[in-house]
């Protein structure tokens, strides 16, 4: 019941994206008194390099003196991805509290937030490299001592390779969270780098005999002008070809939207099923552009989850309702969920977007003495009281890769604490001396074993399961398993459904 008394207050009062939030020069200044960076202190320090805020302009007002910047900028906050940060800090606690992974070990992090030009991305990731933080940045200097062990970065496979890039001079190891893409494993390029995304082998084969068990014949297909899309092209006109499914259209989404953009409504009508590939960062803008246009004839067939709900318009009905979402199969971490009710501002007071959460949806008013220390608020409030649509709590599937890299990262230590202990007897682990680099064998070596054996590593990767979207009214924002995909398993059996539990779009005929 509170959820939906506070989607109507929401309605009334703000003007939300789904998770994100567009700060005005009508919100409190400590929205804008943020930094790029925090920390959680531990013995060795994982870096986590992703975005979680962004500075835009609306009317790009040049600075007088300074290039490349405006006067009229403004904050966006994407509060979905803060789950990342949850499931980085869920993974970390739960390790050192278990005494047979790296006992007398603690795990930390120094979070980044990682905005989308690659002159920051890579003066970010120096100056963690480095420990400077005022003074000029030297390659190869530490001004501190410091235990790192690893960066993790994503969900864009631009900014990983982009990180990547200056990672492997150095042979640092890097932890990937974002979808698989092949690009990064050029072992020549990216020695060092490690994905815990699995492979989307069978997705195709999955999205097809969905559609074939429907008795869809006449397909539209929205995907990126990139090599993944030409590569998911090729896979899909095969498997459609020995299916007897026709492409009604074919749309290849460029980079940029600017030549693109009048085109793109051309023979969409010729079709109502429509299949959309691509990842979260470069579905984004085509996701708002389709939400816009309320149409609730089509279905549509994702391998992710639309983000961009808009709340302002007030209009009962959405594009994606009864919308199909392929995903990879993975087991729901139900302490995962039981964490997040207890993470609160005064829990951990090093992180600076809390505050700001409990401000914006709990009325929380900042104290005088700084935007970290909350004043007025109610003891029950708590991030599972929000709405879905809002901030999930059920833990994402890039999450869970967060979740499985930390493990991977804990149990590839552990086994070279192991190694280095018998070669440096130190009492206690005191004093052992060791250099990130060493860590690339045992991370190797994690990595092929866990695919069987490690029981933190996600189920096989030609598994999938099929999401329903309940978005009715606008707001729901409910992702229900209706079946699931298993390649693996006998012809005739691979597909199972539970055809009751699915919601059509509203205009719209089996």
């Amino acid at each position: 019941m509170f959820s939906w008394i506070f989607f109507a207050w929401l309605l009334q009062n703000h003007k939300v994206c789904s998770d994100t939030i567009h700060v005005t020069k009508n919100f409190s200044a400590c929205y804008y008194l943020i930094s790029e960076e925090f920390h959680h202190e531990g013995d060795v320090m994982i870096g986590a390099f992703f975005p979680l805020h962004t500075l835009y302009t609306e009317k790009k007002k040049p600075h007088s003196t300074k290039p490349y910047v405006y006067l009229d900028y403004y904050i966006q906050y994407n509060f979905k991805n803060y789950q990342y940060i949850l499931a980085l800090l869920f993974a970390i606690e739960e390790i050192n509290r278990n005494p047979n992974i790296l006992p007398n070990i603690s795990l930390g992090f120094d979070f980044y937030n990682n905005e989308y030009t690659e002159r920051n991305i890579l003066r970010f990731t120096c100056r963690w490299l480095t420990a400077h933080v005022k003074r000029a940045m030297i390659p190869n200097y530490t001004c501190k001592k410091k235990n790192l062990i690893a960066a993790l970065t994503g969900s864009s496979w631009i900014t990983s390779a982009q990180i990547g890039t200056l990672l492997q001079l150095f042979k640092f190891p890097q932890i990937t969270f974002g979808p698989y893409e092949p690009t990064l494993t050029d072992n020549g390029q990216y020695s060092s780098l490690y994905q815990m995304a699995p492979k989307d082998t069978s997705l195709s084969l999955a999205i097809v005999s969905f559609m074939v068990h429907f008795s869809w014949s006449w397909i539209g297909l929205i995907l990126p002008d990139n090599h993944k899309g030409n590569k998911i092209l090729s896979e899909f006109r095969e498997e459609m070809e020995r299916n007897k499914i026709c492409i009604a259209f074919l749309k290849m989404i460029p980079a940029t939207w600017t030549s693109y953009f009048t085109r793109f409504w051309e023979n969409m009508d010729e079709t109502n099923v429509i299949i959309i590939y691509g990842d979260i960062d470069s579905l984004e803008i085509l996701m708002q552009i389709i939400g816009q246009r309320l149409l609730t004839w089509n279905i549509w067939i994702m391998n992710n989850e639309p983000h961009i709900i808009e709340l302002s318009d007030y209009f009962m009905l959405d594009s994606f309702h009864g919308s199909f979402i392929f995903r990879h199969n993975y087991i729901d971490n139900i302490e995962f969920t039981k964490f997040i009710q207890r993470v609160n501002p005064y829990k951990y007071p090093e992180d600076i977007y809390l505050p700001k959460l409990w401000n914006f949806f709990f009325k929380c008013s900042f104290s005088d003495i700084n935007c970290h220390v909350l004043d007025n608020c109610k003891s029950n409030a708590s991030l599972d009281l929000l709405p879905s649509f809002i901030f999930d709590v059920v833990m994402s599937e890039e999450s869970t890769n967060i979740y499985n890299g930390v493990y991977a990262l804990a149990h590839s230590l552990h086994q070279m604490r192991l190694q280095l202990l018998q070669m440096q007897p130190f009492e206690n682990g005191e004093g052992m001396v060791f250099f990130p680099w060493q860590l690339n064998t045992f991370l190797k070596d994690t990595e092929v074993k866990g695919k069987r054996n490690l029981d933190w590593k996600q189920t096989i990767d030609t598994e999938y399961d099929i999401l329903n979207l309940w978005n009715l009214p606008k707001g729901l924002g409910l992702k229900v398993k209706i079946g699931s995909f298993s390649a693996s398993a006998p012809q005739g059996q691979q597909l199972s459904l539970s055809e009751q539990m699915i919601q059509w779009p509203e205009i719209f005929s089996e």
